[in-house]
């Protein structure tokens, strides 16, 4: 029981992110709501998860689709209203699940109360909630920086000849973080939410909440190539990572640790030695969960793999907790960047690694990137970066079943369906006891009841070429998992220690209690999970 007691829900739980215009829509506008979402917790319970974490739906002009907040208190209409969010908290908490909500601390919307303030004098009590800077001598940007989003991060405002900063969209002007008034306003949302009973936030881009005091230029980055985007050109070391940015999450671990079991998840896209420091340390703790994208970013080879999971693993301090995710809103889905066939490898693989994994919803339907005609293009990054720069591929609804707009709606949806929809849906692969449904379901229901994959301990055993292979043990289960990266079968066998035991799971569903001794023959892009016999 000791042991027992020492794992927090969200050591042992199994994330799933929404996007909610696209899960699932209530009353026929063909934008998905909360309603809808509610509506599906019966299957997210039969999936198995244990917590759902939203992207924004807080109230917004939505000029990057909730990204850009106008009020921080409230539920944007598109989705519901705030008793819609307390009905979907309270139902989704009867059944056990947890919900997560996405907070966005970098950057308001233009149209929010304090940056109307802001920009209404120079005077007002609240300009210096945002970061305002004089023209350059040329009367242009104060300095060099960048808009991840396209062009520079400087607005002019003609009415009171300054520029503000907006490291995003121009309507996403950047809050300043060094001023207290800010800090405590942001802090009080935390505090609102989680007297709500929200269980956690997941912190949008966290790694640019603190800018150089200075505004010193950025400096090229000589690996800069045009084929690049132009915002990659300058290293942004005055505008991300900056060391203040810790002091500010360490005050946010206070405010969430003060609810009880609470849970911050960070945006961080930054090289692993830099992003586990965002776990703070043990005297001074800050984000429960810096999100590791490695497993969407690494080329997708057995070593290549093998080599990201060990140097994070030794990376960890004692008081972190690893976390993996394949897919999210702003990149393509893991069956559009390997394929169906080892997007099933991939889902053993984030599901039996050490630590909390995130599942993108209809990544368990194997759901690649939709293309999108021009006409029907929503993002606005087609137009500040360019066309086929759009997230939109990877945001279409979600296919429930064959009816027409595949259950999501009953009218045209905001975003096209997946052309295959009639036969990739919840429905057709709920009922086919070898679907990528079926495989996710059952991955779940074995991490659930296996201890050593929930909280046990991870040592690596084999790496090829095509070949990937280690132990997940606790309290004397051993669990092989082996996985097969490539179109050949493989035969797996180790000196390290006596292979024998039975296949509890295959991604191809189909070898359930098969024994193994000596050695495991692996198919072309199958894994598998072994208990190995007591030794």
């Amino acid at each position: 029981m000791e042991e027992e007691r020492r794992w927090s829900w969200w050591q042992r739980a199994v994330i799933y992110h929404i996007y909610p215009r696209s899960f699932a829509d209530s009353n026929g506008d063909g934008v998905g709501d909360l309603e809808g979402i509610r509506r599906k917790l019966d299957y997210l319970t039969w999936l198995g998860v244990d917590a759902l974490w939203l992207s924004p739906i807080f109230r917004s002009p939505m000029a990057d689709f909730g990204y850009d907040i106008s009020d921080y208190l409230d539920v944007d209409p598109t989705f519901g209203t705030l008793e819609d969010l307390d009905r979907l908290i309270a139902d989704a908490h009867a059944r056990g699940i947890r919900v997560i909500l996405d907070f966005v601390p970098n950057h308001t919307s233009d149209q929010h109360p304090w940056f109307i303030e802001s920009r209404s004098h120079r005077d007002n009590p609240r300009r210096d909630w945002y970061i305002w800077a004089d023209p350059a001598p040329d009367g242009g940007p104060p300095n060099n920086w960048r808009s991840v989003f396209g062009g520079s991060a400087w607005k002019f405002d003609t009415a009171t000849g300054q520029y503000y900063l907006h490291t995003f969209l121009e309507e996403q002007p950047d809050l300043n973080w060094r001023n207290p008034e800010v800090q405590a306003a942001m802090l009080d949302v935390l505090r609102f939410w989680f007297a709500r009973g929200v269980d956690g936030f997941r912190l949008d881009a966290i790694w640019f909440l603190i800018k150089d005091a200075e505004l010193r230029d950025n400096p090229v980055d000589p690996d800069y190539t045009p084929d690049q985007p132009a915002y990659r050109e300058l290293l942004p070391v005055y505008t991300s990572d900056r060391p203040e940015v810790h002091d500010i999450l360490a005050r946010m671990r206070q405010v969430a640790d003060a609810f009880g079991e609470r849970l911050l998840i960070g945006e961080i896209y930054l090289p692993i030695g830099r992003l586990v420091t965002y776990y703070g340390c043990r005297h001074r703790r800050e984000l429960h969960l810096p999100f590791n994208f490695q497993l969407m970013l690494v080329p997708w080879e057995a070593q290549r793999i093998a080599a990201a999971i060990d140097t994070y693993e030794a990376l960890l301090g004692p008081d972190d907790w690893p976390n993996w995710v394949l897919s999210n809103h702003d990149r393509p889905r893991v069956a559009t960047r390997i394929g169906e066939e080892q997007a099933r490898v991939a889902a053993l693989l984030l599901l039996t690694l050490r630590g909390t994994p995130t599942i993108y919803y209809g990544d368990e339907l194997g759901l690649a990137d939709v293309p999108i005609p021009p006409d029907r293009r929503r993002d606005p990054l087609e137009h500040t970066i360019g066309p086929g720069a759009g997230r939109d591929p990877c945001r279409t609804p979600m296919p429930w079943d064959t009816s027409p707009y595949a259950g999501f709606s009953t009218v045209e949806p905001w975003l096209p369906l997946n052309p295959d929809y009639p036969k990739r849906n919840v429905a057709v692969q709920r009922d086919d006891p070898r679907s990528m449904l079926s495989l996710y379901r059952q991955l779940l229901i074995l991490r659930r009841a296996e201890p050593a994959l929930a909280i046990g301990s991870y040592r690596p055993v084999s790496a090829t070429r095509d070949l990937l292979a280690y132990l997940r043990e606790a309290a004397g289960r051993r669990l092989l998992v082996a996985l097969d990266f490539g179109g050949r079968e493989q035969v797996f066998t180790t000196t390290r220690f006596t292979l024998h035991g039975r296949i509890l799971l295959s991604t191809h569903l189909d070898r359930a209690g098969e024994m193994v001794s000596g050695s495991l023959h692996l198919r072309p892009n199958e894994g598998c999970i072994v208990a190995l016999a007591a030794h």
